[in-house]
């Protein structure tokens, strides 16, 4: 039985952890994933629990509340006709088969090396979001045939590496392709509900060694923690985009970018000093 105290401890940091979560998605429309895994992965070792297989654990429960999310996202899109059904059929068995590949290959993989992949193309997804321009494109329509049968797994691979929904990749690649920015965001989010839900089945079937898991995990997903950043998202959601209403989201993009910028270095910075 962990220590209640502990246990009220680590329940208030996630709560913290869905709260700004919440407002960061309503705010900006980034997915909660970009900023769950880093952030339980602090609050998980700060309150002791660490191990070779603390990113999988950070990772699986961040893309089982992507599953919640995305779904309720699509259903709101959708009764604004904003889906891209063609884009998202088509790419569909791609990104399905990367995520369950994608599961296979993190289970195997250390705490530490995960922790370098998330800092990398955290990295590499903040300078693009605090430099890219939205007329920049690499062609008018998008990939199809032998091109979508490499880019669609790979979304999805890279995607459950870092325990993120579609939105990081999904949205640039389809801005990138001429996809007006509000079906982009829309359809990305059914690229999530595609990411998540088989990478989050196969994770429940991975096993954690019971002496560093935090309390109440099931497979690699935290149930807490699920439970919780759930609740807190849908609460302050709503706030996030009453604000968004109320504020320039572009500067607060840049800022949000900067603060993306740092979280990457510093997980890079514990990968290069372990």
């Amino acid at each position: 039985m962990p220590d209640p105290s502990l246990l009220l401890l680590m329940l208030a940091l996630l709560a913290v952890i869905g709260a700004f979560a919440g407002v960061l998605a309503g705010l900006l429309g980034v997915g909660g994933g970009i900023v769950l895994v880093p952030a339980f992965f602090y609050a998980f070792s700060t309150l002791g629990y660490g191990g070779p297989q603390l990113m999988q654990v950070c990772l699986a429960t961040s893309l089982a509340t992507i599953v919640v999310t995305s779904v309720r996202s699509v259903m709101s899109h959708n009764k604004k006709g904003a889906v891209d059904w063609e884009i998202l059929k088509g790419w569909a068995p791609g990104i399905v088969i990367g995520a369950v590949i994608g599961v296979l290959v993190a289970a195997a993989l250390r705490s530490i090396v995960l922790q370098a992949i998330f800092g990398g193309l955290a990295l590499v997804i903040g300078l693009y979001m605090g430099l890219g321009k939205a007329h920049w494109r690499l062609a008018e329509a998008m990939p199809s045939g032998v091109k979508r049968a490499l880019y669609s797994p790979l979304v999805g691979f890279l995607s459950v590496l870092m325990g993120i929904g579609g939105g990081s990749f999904g949205v640039p690649l389809m801005s990138l392709h001429g996809v007006a920015i509000h079906r982009a965001v829309a359809t990305a989010a059914g690229f999530g509900v595609l990411i998540a839900a088989p990478s989050t089945l196969g994770f429940l079937l991975v096993g954690i060694d019971p002496a560093t898991r935090p309390p109440f995990t099931l497979g690699a997903v935290n149930i807490p923690a699920f439970l919780i950043v759930i609740a807190m998202t849908l609460l302050t959601a709503p706030l996030g985009v009453k604000l968004a209403h109320s504020l320039d989201p572009k500067p607060l993009k840049r800022v949000f970018a900067v603060f993306l910028i740092l979280v990457a270095l510093n997980m890079l910075r514990k990968v290069f000093l372990a």
